[in-house]
């Protein structure tokens, strides 16, 4: 019965879900990954000039790319070429590009919804969007012993 379970969240299902929530908000905000890159690349390569806020754009940059890509998604990709070869590449190309649009729906998500401490620290992320965006506090729970 557990493989039957995982074979339906792994399977199509969530592939579908996925890449087809991708797809909506890629239509839905007009292309961003595409249209926004100069201006992505511009801060990455701007001098920054003290602004104001807690981190600077490289350094805010470098910690979105270590959340999103670890040692999984590397050793994902080279068992997906031995598996599949090289027109594996293009498949994920085609889901990246998409998932560009979920990823950036989520950290917009993260800013909007975060919260600052007592101390000043700044905290977000699903457990705090899901809480108040949504109101779901019993979900927010859920997320937040799962991500542990």
């Amino acid at each position: 019965i557990l493989s039957a379970i995982d074979s339906f969240i792994w399977g199509a299902p969530l592939l579908i879900l996925l890449s087809g929530t991708g797809l909506y908000l890629t239509l839905r905000l007009g292309f961003i990954q595409i249209r926004y890159l100069p201006r992505a690349l511009g801060y990455l390569f701007k001098k920054d000039k003290g602004g104001k806020g807690d981190v600077s754009s490289f350094a805010a940059l470098c910690t979105a790319l270590a959340a999103t890509i670890g040692t999984g998604n590397i050793v994902g990709v080279a068992t997906a070429v031995q598996a599949g070869g090289p027109g594996a590449i293009f498949w994920m190309w085609l889901i990246a590009l998409l998932g560009m649009a979920t990823k950036y729906a989520e950290c917009l998500l993260a800013v909007k919804y975060r919260v600052r401490d007592k101390n000043g620290f700044m905290a977000g992320g699903p457990m705090y969007y899901i809480e108040r965006g949504l109101g779901i506090k019993w979900l927010a729970k859920l997320i937040s012993y799962g991500l542990v």
